[in-house]
């Protein structure tokens, strides 16, 4: 096949691209340039996407002998990326915005270009596997359980299965990807992982948003509506925040609070006891299922995950709503601290059945 292999700089996709070379794909790189301002180096581990990375990225592609380019795709990112998480936060959500650039960035505007230009197919390094199924290619975790990046792929819908290859979805360990990359020369085998927010590489989120969003001070409340405290604007918490809330008056019971929810239209956070963060109901909208209907019509075995590396837990019942776009979740057990705008992603086994987006939970 001839596959675009997306290299990010970082270890993990040099040795996809490298594997996707072995394999004997025609392969050709891009790095897609996503911050207008990159800069020159990262702050330690933090962020991605500065020159730095763009140097590896030319540097693994020379190494392994393919043609490089890279893509300006900074327009695109800063506007369905960077924008979606500030307007999520202002109406009170809590976003993923690492599903949002695999939706957005690199599986539509990536595959889109992919096509366009004759790839049979696109190439990363996540950890995650496509595995042929008896109704087509499907969707499953990678085989290393603390790398597993299923979740932030199911976003992609069922017409890129198909046209995506993921060398590491068998990898059995991110030590074993290091030593690929050490024996292929690759130069990057000791690079550390980027983590938090790509687009906040110094990890100060409250300052973004309030760079963004201003300060606007409000009330912090009690589920009775007693006024606790002052904070400076809602969207500074989410949902099972303990920390930052400064609060003087403790609580009776003597046990720490934590937020329950905040209300945009009042600018208030409600706080309290860790008991009420459990949630067995949800509902979500925006589904994008990857499982024909064969696939998907007995709700045996189902789990469900709300964060990229949180614990799945078993579903009573799903039922999808309003034609399919929504999706509504019973809980077997109860689930602690899930806020709206998080992505629910829905399994069977290893398979990745479907996600949506949480628009609201309940205690019943």
């Amino acid at each position: 096949m001839k596959v675009l292999a997306a290299l990010s700089g970082g270890v993990d996709s040099a040795v996809a691209a490298a594997k996707a070379v072995e394999a004997g794909h025609e392969v050709v790189g891009v790095h897609m340039a996503l911050s207008s301002e990159p800069a020159q180096c990262r702050v330690g581990s933090r962020g991605c996407c500065s020159i730095e990375d763009a140097g590896d990225a030319a540097r693994a592609a020379e190494i392994i002998g393919i043609p490089f380019y890279v893509w300006d795709l900074a327009e695109e990112f800063e506007r369905t990326v960077i924008a979606d998480f500030v307007e999520q936060y202002r109406v009170g959500h809590t976003p993923n915005p690492c599903v949002r650039c695999n939706e957005f960035v690199k599986f539509r505007e990536l595959a889109q270009r992919a096509k366009a230009l004759g790839f049979d197919a696109v190439c990363t390094g996540h950890y995650a596997a496509i595995v042929d199924g008896a109704h087509g290619p499907e969707l499953h975790r990678g085989a290393d359980s603390l790398k597993d990046q299923s979740y932030v792929l199911a976003i992609m819908g069922p017409e890129e299965l198909s046209r995506v290859v993921l060398p590491l979805g068998d990898a059995p360990s991110k030590a074993w990807v290091r030593d690929e990359a050490e024996r292929l020369g690759l130069g990057v085998s000791n690079k550390p992982d980027s983590y938090d927010i790509c687009f906040i590489p110094d990890g100060d989120t409250q300052g973004f948003l309030r760079a963004h969003l201003g300060d606007d001070e409000g009330e912090i409340v009690s589920v009775d509506g007693e006024v606790l405290g002052t904070h400076r604007g809602y969207w500074n918490f989410t949902v099972g925040q303990r920390k930052g809330l400064r609060i003087e008056q403790p609580a009776d019971d003597g046990r720490p609070r934590y937020v329950l929810e905040t209300r945009p239209s009042s600018n208030q956070v409600v706080v309290g006891a860790a008991e009420l963060l459990s949630v067995n109901h949800i509902e979500s909208t925006d589904a994008v299922w990857l499982a024909s209907d064969d696939d998907a019509s007995d709700n045996a075995e189902l789990f469900v995950q709300v964060r990229a590396h949180g614990a799945p837990v078993p579903v009573a019942s799903l039922t999808h709503t309003d034609g399919g776009v929504g999706l509504t979740v019973e809980l077997a057990e109860p689930l602690r601290g899930v806020a709206a705008g998080q992505s629910l992603v829905v399994y069977r086994g290893t398979r990745v059945l479907g996600e949506a987006t949480i628009s609201s939970t309940a205690r019943r």
